[in-house]
């Protein structure tokens, strides 16, 4: 069966009908804040016993589910209409539920420090624990290293007018932006989304004036974009000066349950590595008569020729190309298409970027981007399908062994793109066509190594500064693009200063340092991805066995059990460089003249 005419906007009615305007929805969050206030009284009162335990836990579950699904489902509302003041009035709300349910965390927490040792692991043996001890047992152990109840429970509170409404506020400003850029004798009014897909046209030109326009948007709200990412790092800085965390990345690693070790064998083992992709971005750079690339040229196409793929063949492309190495994957896909479970209009008035987000309660996912049809657009569609047949083969888990690490959640949608851009490349029918395919791949490495890695230096380096004080916008703009040279080794000739406020994911208040997990889950996908070639499609009950586990267990122990590796030395990571350097010693070999 051919996917054909299909629908680029999803389908959300099923989850909840009406939209912002949905009856069922404020039902829920009625329901949400009532049920936070009963859930606060059986805490406080809760007496420990097997059975009160067993069914606390059922309960806890449960809420998060059904919480979990209105807020998925107002982040979709806010990310298809960023002017949707409806949905932002409900989130609000929402937000407030959040703080309430976390300050129950914080007294269940409390209650789960008090419960003897031996009777605590006679507690995780019993088989009602097999799927969600490692998850509870980190519970326990986190609980040691943060304040007391009446401390944790008041951060929960300031926090929804504390450092999440910076965050809100953020959102607020991406949405009212507007680029207007001369295109082709037209001016065209652009989201910033839209704008950023424009860095991917042939015509330099529109780059450099897309670029241009775009820099001096954020320019103009440069101030308001600073104080907003002054008070997210100021509010987590003092959270962790008063639990005593002098590591600002103690957090990060511990949500993704990650040894330092582990991160800075991999940091290490790509800085030693970058000269091959700098003889790439040189040659790039000559291939379109640049003596340097700069900052809009990175992700340029090599020709002028119409690379692009209609929806429909994206997505036929992508479920053919899965089909090779994870048929269950490719079917999953296909159903995700066919469902209307993905948003890709191109169309003003977006969140810029891409994600994927499930509704618990339902057993379904919803993926949002914007796709205009560059071979970036479909590998963002690869990846984000990636990430919801990772949440589809869980779906049958308890809620608490579904809580995946970001970094393994990278994985796999990882993995779902390595097999359609590897595909591709060995089904190209010619060179210009290999050598496109090819330097689509090093666009990614690129990415990961060079791109993330000064948003993750950046990120460090702001986040020690700010402890001293408030850092003023020309600070901001010096410390990215200090990051930015030191990652891409001085190979561009201009820089995004205003990278660290175009940024969406400096400003997410849920989880710290959203970068250095994106280039973990590229080089572990790596390793995985070889051992799929080497197998065939028999690897993928392998995969999802993994992919399973990832909310049971910390990812050291993850790739020893499935993977018979060390991640916590350079060997590993070494070895999907390689991988990488291949592809771009390939594309040298072939654009040699």
């Amino acid at each position: 069966m051919l996917l054909q005419d299909l629908r680029q906007t999803w389908e959300l009615d099923s989850v909840f009908p009406g939209g912002s305007e949905s009856k069922e929805l404020v039902a829920e969050i009625n329901w949400a804040e009532n049920a936070a206030k009963e859930l606060a009284k059986k805490a406080n009162s809760f007496t420990f016993s097997n059975e009160n335990f067993l069914s606390l836990i059922k309960e806890l579950q449960s809420f998060s589910e059904r919480l979990s699904t209105a807020g998925a489902f107002i982040g979709c509302l806010i990310a298809q209409d960023v002017k949707d003041k409806k949905a932002m009035s409900l989130r609000g709300r929402l937000e407030s539920v959040y703080a309430a349910f976390s300050n129950v965390g914080s007294v269940i927490d409390q209650k789960l420090m008090e419960i003897s040792e031996d009777a605590w692991k006679d507690l995780m043996s019993q088989p009602e624990y097999e799927h969600i001890a490692f998850s509870l047992n980190e519970r326990r152990t986190n609980a040691k290293e943060k304040l007391g109840i009446s401390e944790e429970s008041l951060i929960n509170d300031l926090a929804v007018d504390g450092y999440h409404a910076w965050s809100t506020l953020y959102d607020l400003v991406v949405g009212r932006i507007s680029i207007k850029v001369e295109i082709d004798g037209k001016e065209e009014e652009l989201s910033v989304g839209q704008a950023e897909n424009k860095f991917s046209s042939p015509d330099r030109n529109v780059r450099k004036e897309t670029f241009k326009k775009f820099v001096q948007a954020w320019d103009h709200e440069g101030e308001f974009c600073g104080a907003s990412l002054n008070h997210i790092a100021g509010f987590r800085n003092e959270i962790y000066k008063h639990r005593g965390w002098e590591e600002t990345l103690k957090e990060p690693l511990a949500i993704n349950r990650m040894k330092e070790e582990t991160l800075t064998a991999m940091w290490d083992a790509i800085t030693s590595q970058k000269e091959i992709f700098v003889k790439y971005l040189d040659r790039k750079a000559k291939l379109l008569g640049l003596d340097k690339l700069s900052w809009y040229d990175v992700d340029a196409p090599l020709s002028s020729a119409n690379s692009k793929m209609s929806y429909d063949e994206a997505a036929q492309f992508i479920v053919d190309h899965f089909r090779t190495l994870a048929p269950k994957m490719a079917d999953f896909s296909k159903k995700a298409f066919l469902d209307g479970w993905i948003e890709a209009e191109d169309r003003s008035g977006k969140r810029p970027g891409g994600f994927c987000t499930g509704f618990p309660t339902k057993k379904e996912t919803r993926i949002f981007m914007t796709f205009s049809g560059t071979p970036s657009n479909v590998s963002t569609l690869a990846h984000e399908l990636g990430h919801a047949f990772h949440t589809d083969v869980l779906k049958e888990m308890p809620y608490y062994a579904t809580n995946y690490a970001m970094n393994v959640a990278e994985t796999a949608s990882t993995f779902a793109e390595m097999i359609v851009a590897d595909a591709a490349v060995s089904n190209a029918k010619t060179k210009e066509e290999k050598i496109a395919l090819l330097e689509d791949k090093a666009q990614r490495s690129v990415a990961f190594f060079m791109n993330i890695h000064a948003r993750f230096l950046f990120e460090t380096r702001m986040y020690e500064e700010r402890k001293s004080g408030q850092l003023s916008v020309e600070r901001l703009c010096e410390l990215m693009e200090e990051a930015q040279k030191e990652a891409f080794n001085g190979a561009l000739d201009e820089y995004h200063p205003y990278f660290w406020a175009s940024k969406l994911h400096f400003y997410i208040t849920d989880v710290p340092f959203y970068n250095f997990p994106y280039t973990f889950g590229y080089l572990f996908s790596a390793g995985i991805y070889a051992k799929a070639k080497e197998e065939g499609p028999s690897f993928e009950e392998k995969y999802i066995a993994l992919l399973q586990d990832t909310g049971k267990m910390e990812v050291e122990e993850l790739a020893q059990k499935h993977l018979g590796i060390d991640v916590t030395k350079q060997d590993f990571w070494l070895k999907g460089i390689e991988l990488a350097a291949a592809d771009v010693e390939e594309f040298l070999a072939l654009t040699e003249e």
